[in-house]
Formats: structure tokens, C-alpha cells, sequence
């Protein structure tokens, strides 16, 4: 999808590090820089717990600042507490122009759609185990899935859906249509950025690399139910049914 985004977009990166693996930051880093500069990157939990110690190096080398945050007691998380108001307090203070909100944990969703309220950007980040109200309270969602060391081009491709499960997907198909159908000038043809622009503020989790596809633009030829062609560097959309 080819998004537009300001570089010079400041953010804060708030990371929940009991709900967050190190593998996944190179990743997740060069995701970031795609909307922003991480003016502030900020990572919570109990660093005297041993589970955590893989962090080390990876907070070393991508300056990332660690918050010390103890259990107070068995069963509660105080890690969530600390991150949240620190948020808010990074909100109120007007320093940053969006959030990137780290966890798969549905207790960030209130902080999401709060922060939304004062008009900053949300990006949230997550496996794709994380509950849906937290999903749909950020602007964009994206599935830690899609850093891991292993996601690959190669392995990306070994991974695709094939073209008849995609068109089976009633939901998706729907997604895209809706989308053309919304953006689509006189002649019943979309720009394909403004087709991928559509379906992010549609659908906040949408991503093609969660089938398998680097591009907007590769998932479409692979479902093969659309028109695609080229006007001069710009790729065009139509809806296959309408000829």
C-alpha cells in the first residue's frame, strides 16, 4: 500500500515488554520510520525477572530507554499502569505528534481511543492474538507476525494464500469492492493508493502481508478478480464485473 506519511512526524514508542518478543524490533523499528521519527522509545516491565533478559542487547543497540516497573502484588499487572500514564503524560505535555502503542494486551484499548479523542495518530502493534476492541481503537494495526526473523521474502511467498481461498474470503473481497466502488472515478477506475487508503481507515488491521504479499498491488493480481494497469507510474483498479 503506498501510504503518505511525514518523516518528520514525531512519535513516541511505548513498549509493553511482558506481551512483546527483542526479535521483532529491527522490524518493528524500520515499520515505525515508515510513519514517523521515534522521538521518544520507551519499553515497560519487571527487569529482575529472568524472562526478560533477552531485552538486553537489543535495548543497547536501538537506544531504546528501559522503565522499571515492579509487581506490586500476584495477578496484576503494573507494568500497564505505568505505560498508560506515562502516555498520558506525553499527551498532555504536546511533545509528540502520534503514539505507536506495543502489546498484544487489551488494556491499552481505552488509552487508544483516548489519545484518538485529542485528534494524535494511533499505531498499534501486536500478535495476532490480540483482542479485537484494541484492534479497532487505533488508526492503524499492524501483526508483529509479519517481523519476525523468519518473515522472509521467500518464506512470504511459501506462506501465500492461494487464489482460491482468497476469493472465498467474502470478507475481503467485500473490503475491496467497497473500496473501488468508494474511490472509483467516472470511467469506474481507482488509483490503487487511494483504494489501500480506503480499506486502512476501513479496516485498521488490514496489512497483504498477512497474506502473504509484500504490496497491495501483488494481492490484487493474486486474486484475480480485478483489472489492474499502469498510468504512467501510477497503478489503476477496476472491479472485474464491470466491463
Amino acid at each position: 500500500m503506498n501510504e503518505i506519511h511525514n518523516n518528520d512526524t514525531s512519535l513516541a514508542v511505548l513498549i509493553d515488554a511482558d506481551n512483546t518478543s527483542a526479535t521483532i524490533i529491527e522490524g518493528l523499528l524500520a515499520e515505525i520510520a515508515k510513519f514517523g521519527v521515534a522521538s521518544v522509545k520507551r519499553i515497560y516491565g519487571d527487569w529482575t525477572k529472568p524472562s526478560l533478559s533477552s531485552w538486553k542487547e537489543t535495548l543497547l543497540k536501538h537506544s531504546i530507554q528501559p522503565i522499571q516497573q515492579f509487581r506490586y502484588t500476584i495477578g496484576k499487572n503494573a507494568t500497564d499502569s505505568a505505560m498508560i500514564i506515562d502516555a498520558m503524560d506525553l499527551l498532555y505535555a504536546g511533545r509528540v505528534h502520534g503514539f505507536c502503542l506495543v502489546s498484544s494486551d487489551s488494556d491499552f484499548t481505552r488509552l487508544a481511543a483516548r489519545i484518538r479523542e485529542a485528534s494524535i495518530k494511533v499505531y498499534g502493534f501486536g500478535q495476532k492474538k490480540t483482542p479485537r476492541p484494541f484492534v479497532s481503537a487505533c488508526d492503524k494495526f499492524i501483526y508483529t507476525e509479519v517481523f519476525s526473523v523468519s518473515a522472509t521474502e521467500e518464506k512470504r511467498e511459501s506462506e501465500r494464500k492461494p487464489e482460491t481461498e482468497l476469493r472465498c474470503d467474502t470478507a475481503l473481497i467485500r473490503l475491496i469492492r467497497t473500496a473501488i466502488d468508494a474511490t472509483s472515478e467516472e470511467d469506474d477506475w481507482s488509483a490503487l493508493s487511494r483504494v489501500g487508503a480506503h480499506i486502512s481507515k476501513a479496516s485498521t488491521d488490514f496489512d497483504p502481508r498477512n497474506y502473504g504479499f509484500s504490496k497491495l498491488s501483488g494481492l490484487m493480481e493474486a486474486i484475480d478478480l480485478f483489472e489492474l494497469e499502469r498510468r504512467g507510474n501510477q497503478p489503476y483498479i477496476k472491479d472485474g464485473r464491470k466491463k
